[in-house]
């Protein structure tokens, strides 16, 4: 039964406030609102504390919004009412916003982006809920210093404004998880922002940028995403190694010179973005970004691409537009690029029309010249003896605890192996062995094992279960027939698993729910049809690459992966995806889609990337 008092209270967080009845209705009487939609807005918003008013025109705010709880209507249950925690204004006219709005005290999400405003007032800083602030597309010149006083804030979009800088006081929100100011005349940011420890995503597109400092970068250690293109940069700083868990790196159009060789530290990174600069070479520590799947290296001055760099994994490299005379034949074992972009170089070793030509005509060309200069090679008998390549690889792994043999034509695994004590990771990949032997099972303190290129046919179940420790086994591209169903039982400390180009090896059915530790799984060239129900229980897995298979679609059970950061379906049959996907944004930074028949999402919205496709399809997710 309702309170028989002549009081009545409401709030959020609940604390309880009391106001007079008629005080309420006199407000209404000089704050009338005629419009009918308007009023069921307002009542609607101070039942579920969420209010939308965006696209109506409005030129100012109305004075309802600022006294929601106080325009309490006939009929109301006053005392149910709730503070106003959500408002968007998006999409008006809007000039100014009053600092009345510091009444709105509960508010946690404010979107005023697509107006008219020239500033922000200070009151902005005494709403301590704030979480995300968006006035993007404005004609904002500055930001207030009281915004540092949000410290709850964890986004801030002020993007497309006239902002000369960003206030040192946003130091202080130090649960800043992402900003947005890009198309802004910002030419530096303040050292303060080394504060917000949690920036995970940093936008500054098309400002006057001439550095960013090393100091800011090395504090940001959660950072996956950074975009500063279309600055005035001449630089990249140092610390940019330090960014392990940097995804998407976008410098284009800048003044850059070169790239550090510290790059190399960006070990999650999938798609680097360098083009329109001044770049005259590479580094060939870029070698080391395994999973770098997109490098744009369009419109520089380069004159060679490293021999180094032809160990990437890359599906697209732009190189068009640079002053490259030749390309290095190894560039032919890059065999997953699906797209080269070499026009406008003076090629003088390439015929136009493989310039010009489709991708995997110019591979197949380049090839065959790398396997002709093997063979010149090899017939010149000035290639090392495989003993000496063994002796010295063993001699370094016994400091660095790492063993390479990758390569060398062998067909049985050298008693080197296991002859080296506490060695921790092991490549034999690029070999012709057929099978390991049981004294492999003395490597108990193995943690990386890459067999990737050989011609092991039996799945190795006897020596795997004796190797406590390995947490990344590799085993693509070999001839291997199906594994036991209990195959991977023992590898339950198993992070990162490879069966790429082995068609006919998992288990029926596939027991990924015994890898309760998997990070990465790749399943590329598997002939799969559907995808294996068993990794959808893979809560940990951030890596999932599907690619060049014959999967027709998704199930929208994907959505239990929220741990997901990449997910690749490239060349496969897949004409529609599920509306659950766009439940895996943000977490979801790289979605390849390139040579499926998609004909639900339009190609605009597919060119503007993973989060652009993420956002529509969680639009396009029934209302419950």
């Amino acid at each position: 039964m309702a309170p028989s008092g002549t009081g009545r209270s409401s709030s959020s967080s609940g604390q309880r406030r009391t106001i007079h009845p008629s005080i309420g209705a006199n407000r209404r009487r000089t704050n009338e609102i005629s419009d009918p939609a308007m009023d069921r807005l307002l009542k609607s918003a101070r039942t579920s504390g969420s209010l939308n008013l965006s696209n109506r025109a409005l030129r100012e705010v109305p004075d309802e919004v600022y006294q929601c709880l106080d325009a309490v209507g006939d009929g109301e249950k006053w005392w149910e009412a709730v503070e106003l925690q959500k408002l968007i204004l998006a999409h008006n006219n809007i000039e100014a916003l009053r600092e009345d709005l510091r009444k709105l005290s509960s508010l946690v999400v404010l979107n005023i982006s697509h107006n008219k405003l020239a500033c922000i007032p200070a009151a902005i800083g005494e709403l301590g809920l704030l979480k995300s602030l968006d006035v993007s597309f404005n004609l904002i010149v500055s930001l207030p210093e009281e915004i540092g006083s949000a410290t709850s804030l964890v986004k801030l979009d002020c993007s497309s404004n006239q902002l000369k800088e960003l206030p040192c006081s946003l130091g202080r929100c130090v649960e800043l998880s992402e900003i947005k100011a890009s198309n802004n005349c910002i030419p530096v940011l303040p050292e303060e922002l080394g504060n917000c420890l949690k920036l995970s995503k940093l936008d500054v597109e098309g400002n006057k940028l001439t550095l960013l400092s090393e100091n800011m970068l090395r504090a940001w250690t959660m950072l996956t995403e950074l975009n500063s293109a279309r600055n005035s940069l001449t630089c990249i700083p140092d610390s940019i190694g330090v960014l392990s868990q940097l995804i998407r790196l976008d410098f284009h159009q800048n003044k850059i010179s070169s790239v550090p060789s510290s790059i190399k530290g960006c070990l999650a990174l999938t798609e680097f973005y360098m083009g329109a600069n001044l770049l005259s070479s590479l580094p060939a520590d870029i070698s080391a970004l395994s999973r770098l799947g997109t490098l744009d290296l369009h419109s520089n001055q380069l004159k060679e691409y490293p021999v180094e760099a032809c160990k990437l994994h890359l599906s697209v490299l732009d190189l068009s537009n640079n002053s490259l005379s030749g390309l290095p034949p190894e560039i032919g074992t890059m065999t997953t690029l699906r797209k080269l972009l070499l026009t406008g170089n003076p090629l003088r070793t390439l015929r136009s029309s493989l310039v010009s030509g489709p991708t995997p005509a110019l591979l197949k060309y380049l090839q065959s010249r790398l396997a002709s200069t093997e063979e010149e090679v090899s017939g010149s008998g000035t290639s090392p003896m495989k003993d000496e390549v063994i002796t010295m690889a063993t001699r370094l792994s016994l400091s660095s605890k790492e063993l390479s043999l990758s390569g060398l034509g062998l067909t049985d695994v050298p008693p080197a192996v296991w002859d080296t004590g506490e060695v921790v990771k092991v490549d034999l990949s690029k070999n012709s062995i057929a099978d390991l032997p049981n004294e492999f099972s003395q490597c108990s303190s193995l943690q990386v094992l890459i067999l990737s290129g050989n011609k092991i046919k039996e799945w190795p179940g006897t020596v795997l279960s004796s190797l406590p420790n390995l947490s990344c086994l590799k085993l693509d591209s070999n001839p291997l027939s199906q594994i036991p169903s209990n195959g991977f039982e023992a590898l339950r400390k198993l992070e990162i698993l490879d069966l790429s180009g082995n068609p006919s090896s998992l288990p029926d059915p596939p027991l990924f729910s015994a890898l309760p530790q998997l990070q990465e799984l790749y399943l590329r060239r598997m002939q799969l049809q559907e995808v294996p129900p068993g990794l959808l229980s893979l809560h940990q897995l951030r890596i999932l690459d599907l690619s060049q298979n014959r999967l027709t679609s998704l199930p929208k059970e994907v959505k239990h992966l929220t741990s997901l950061t990449e997910l690749d379906l490239t060349d496969n049959n897949i004409s529609a995806l599920p509306p659950e996907l766009g439940l895996l944004e943000p977490s979801l930074q790289a979605l390849r889609l390139d040579g499926n028949p998609l004909r639900s999402i339009r190609r605009p919205i597919l060119d503007r990337g993973t989060k652009a496709i993420l956002n529509y399809l969680k639009d396009k997710i029934p209302e419950p």
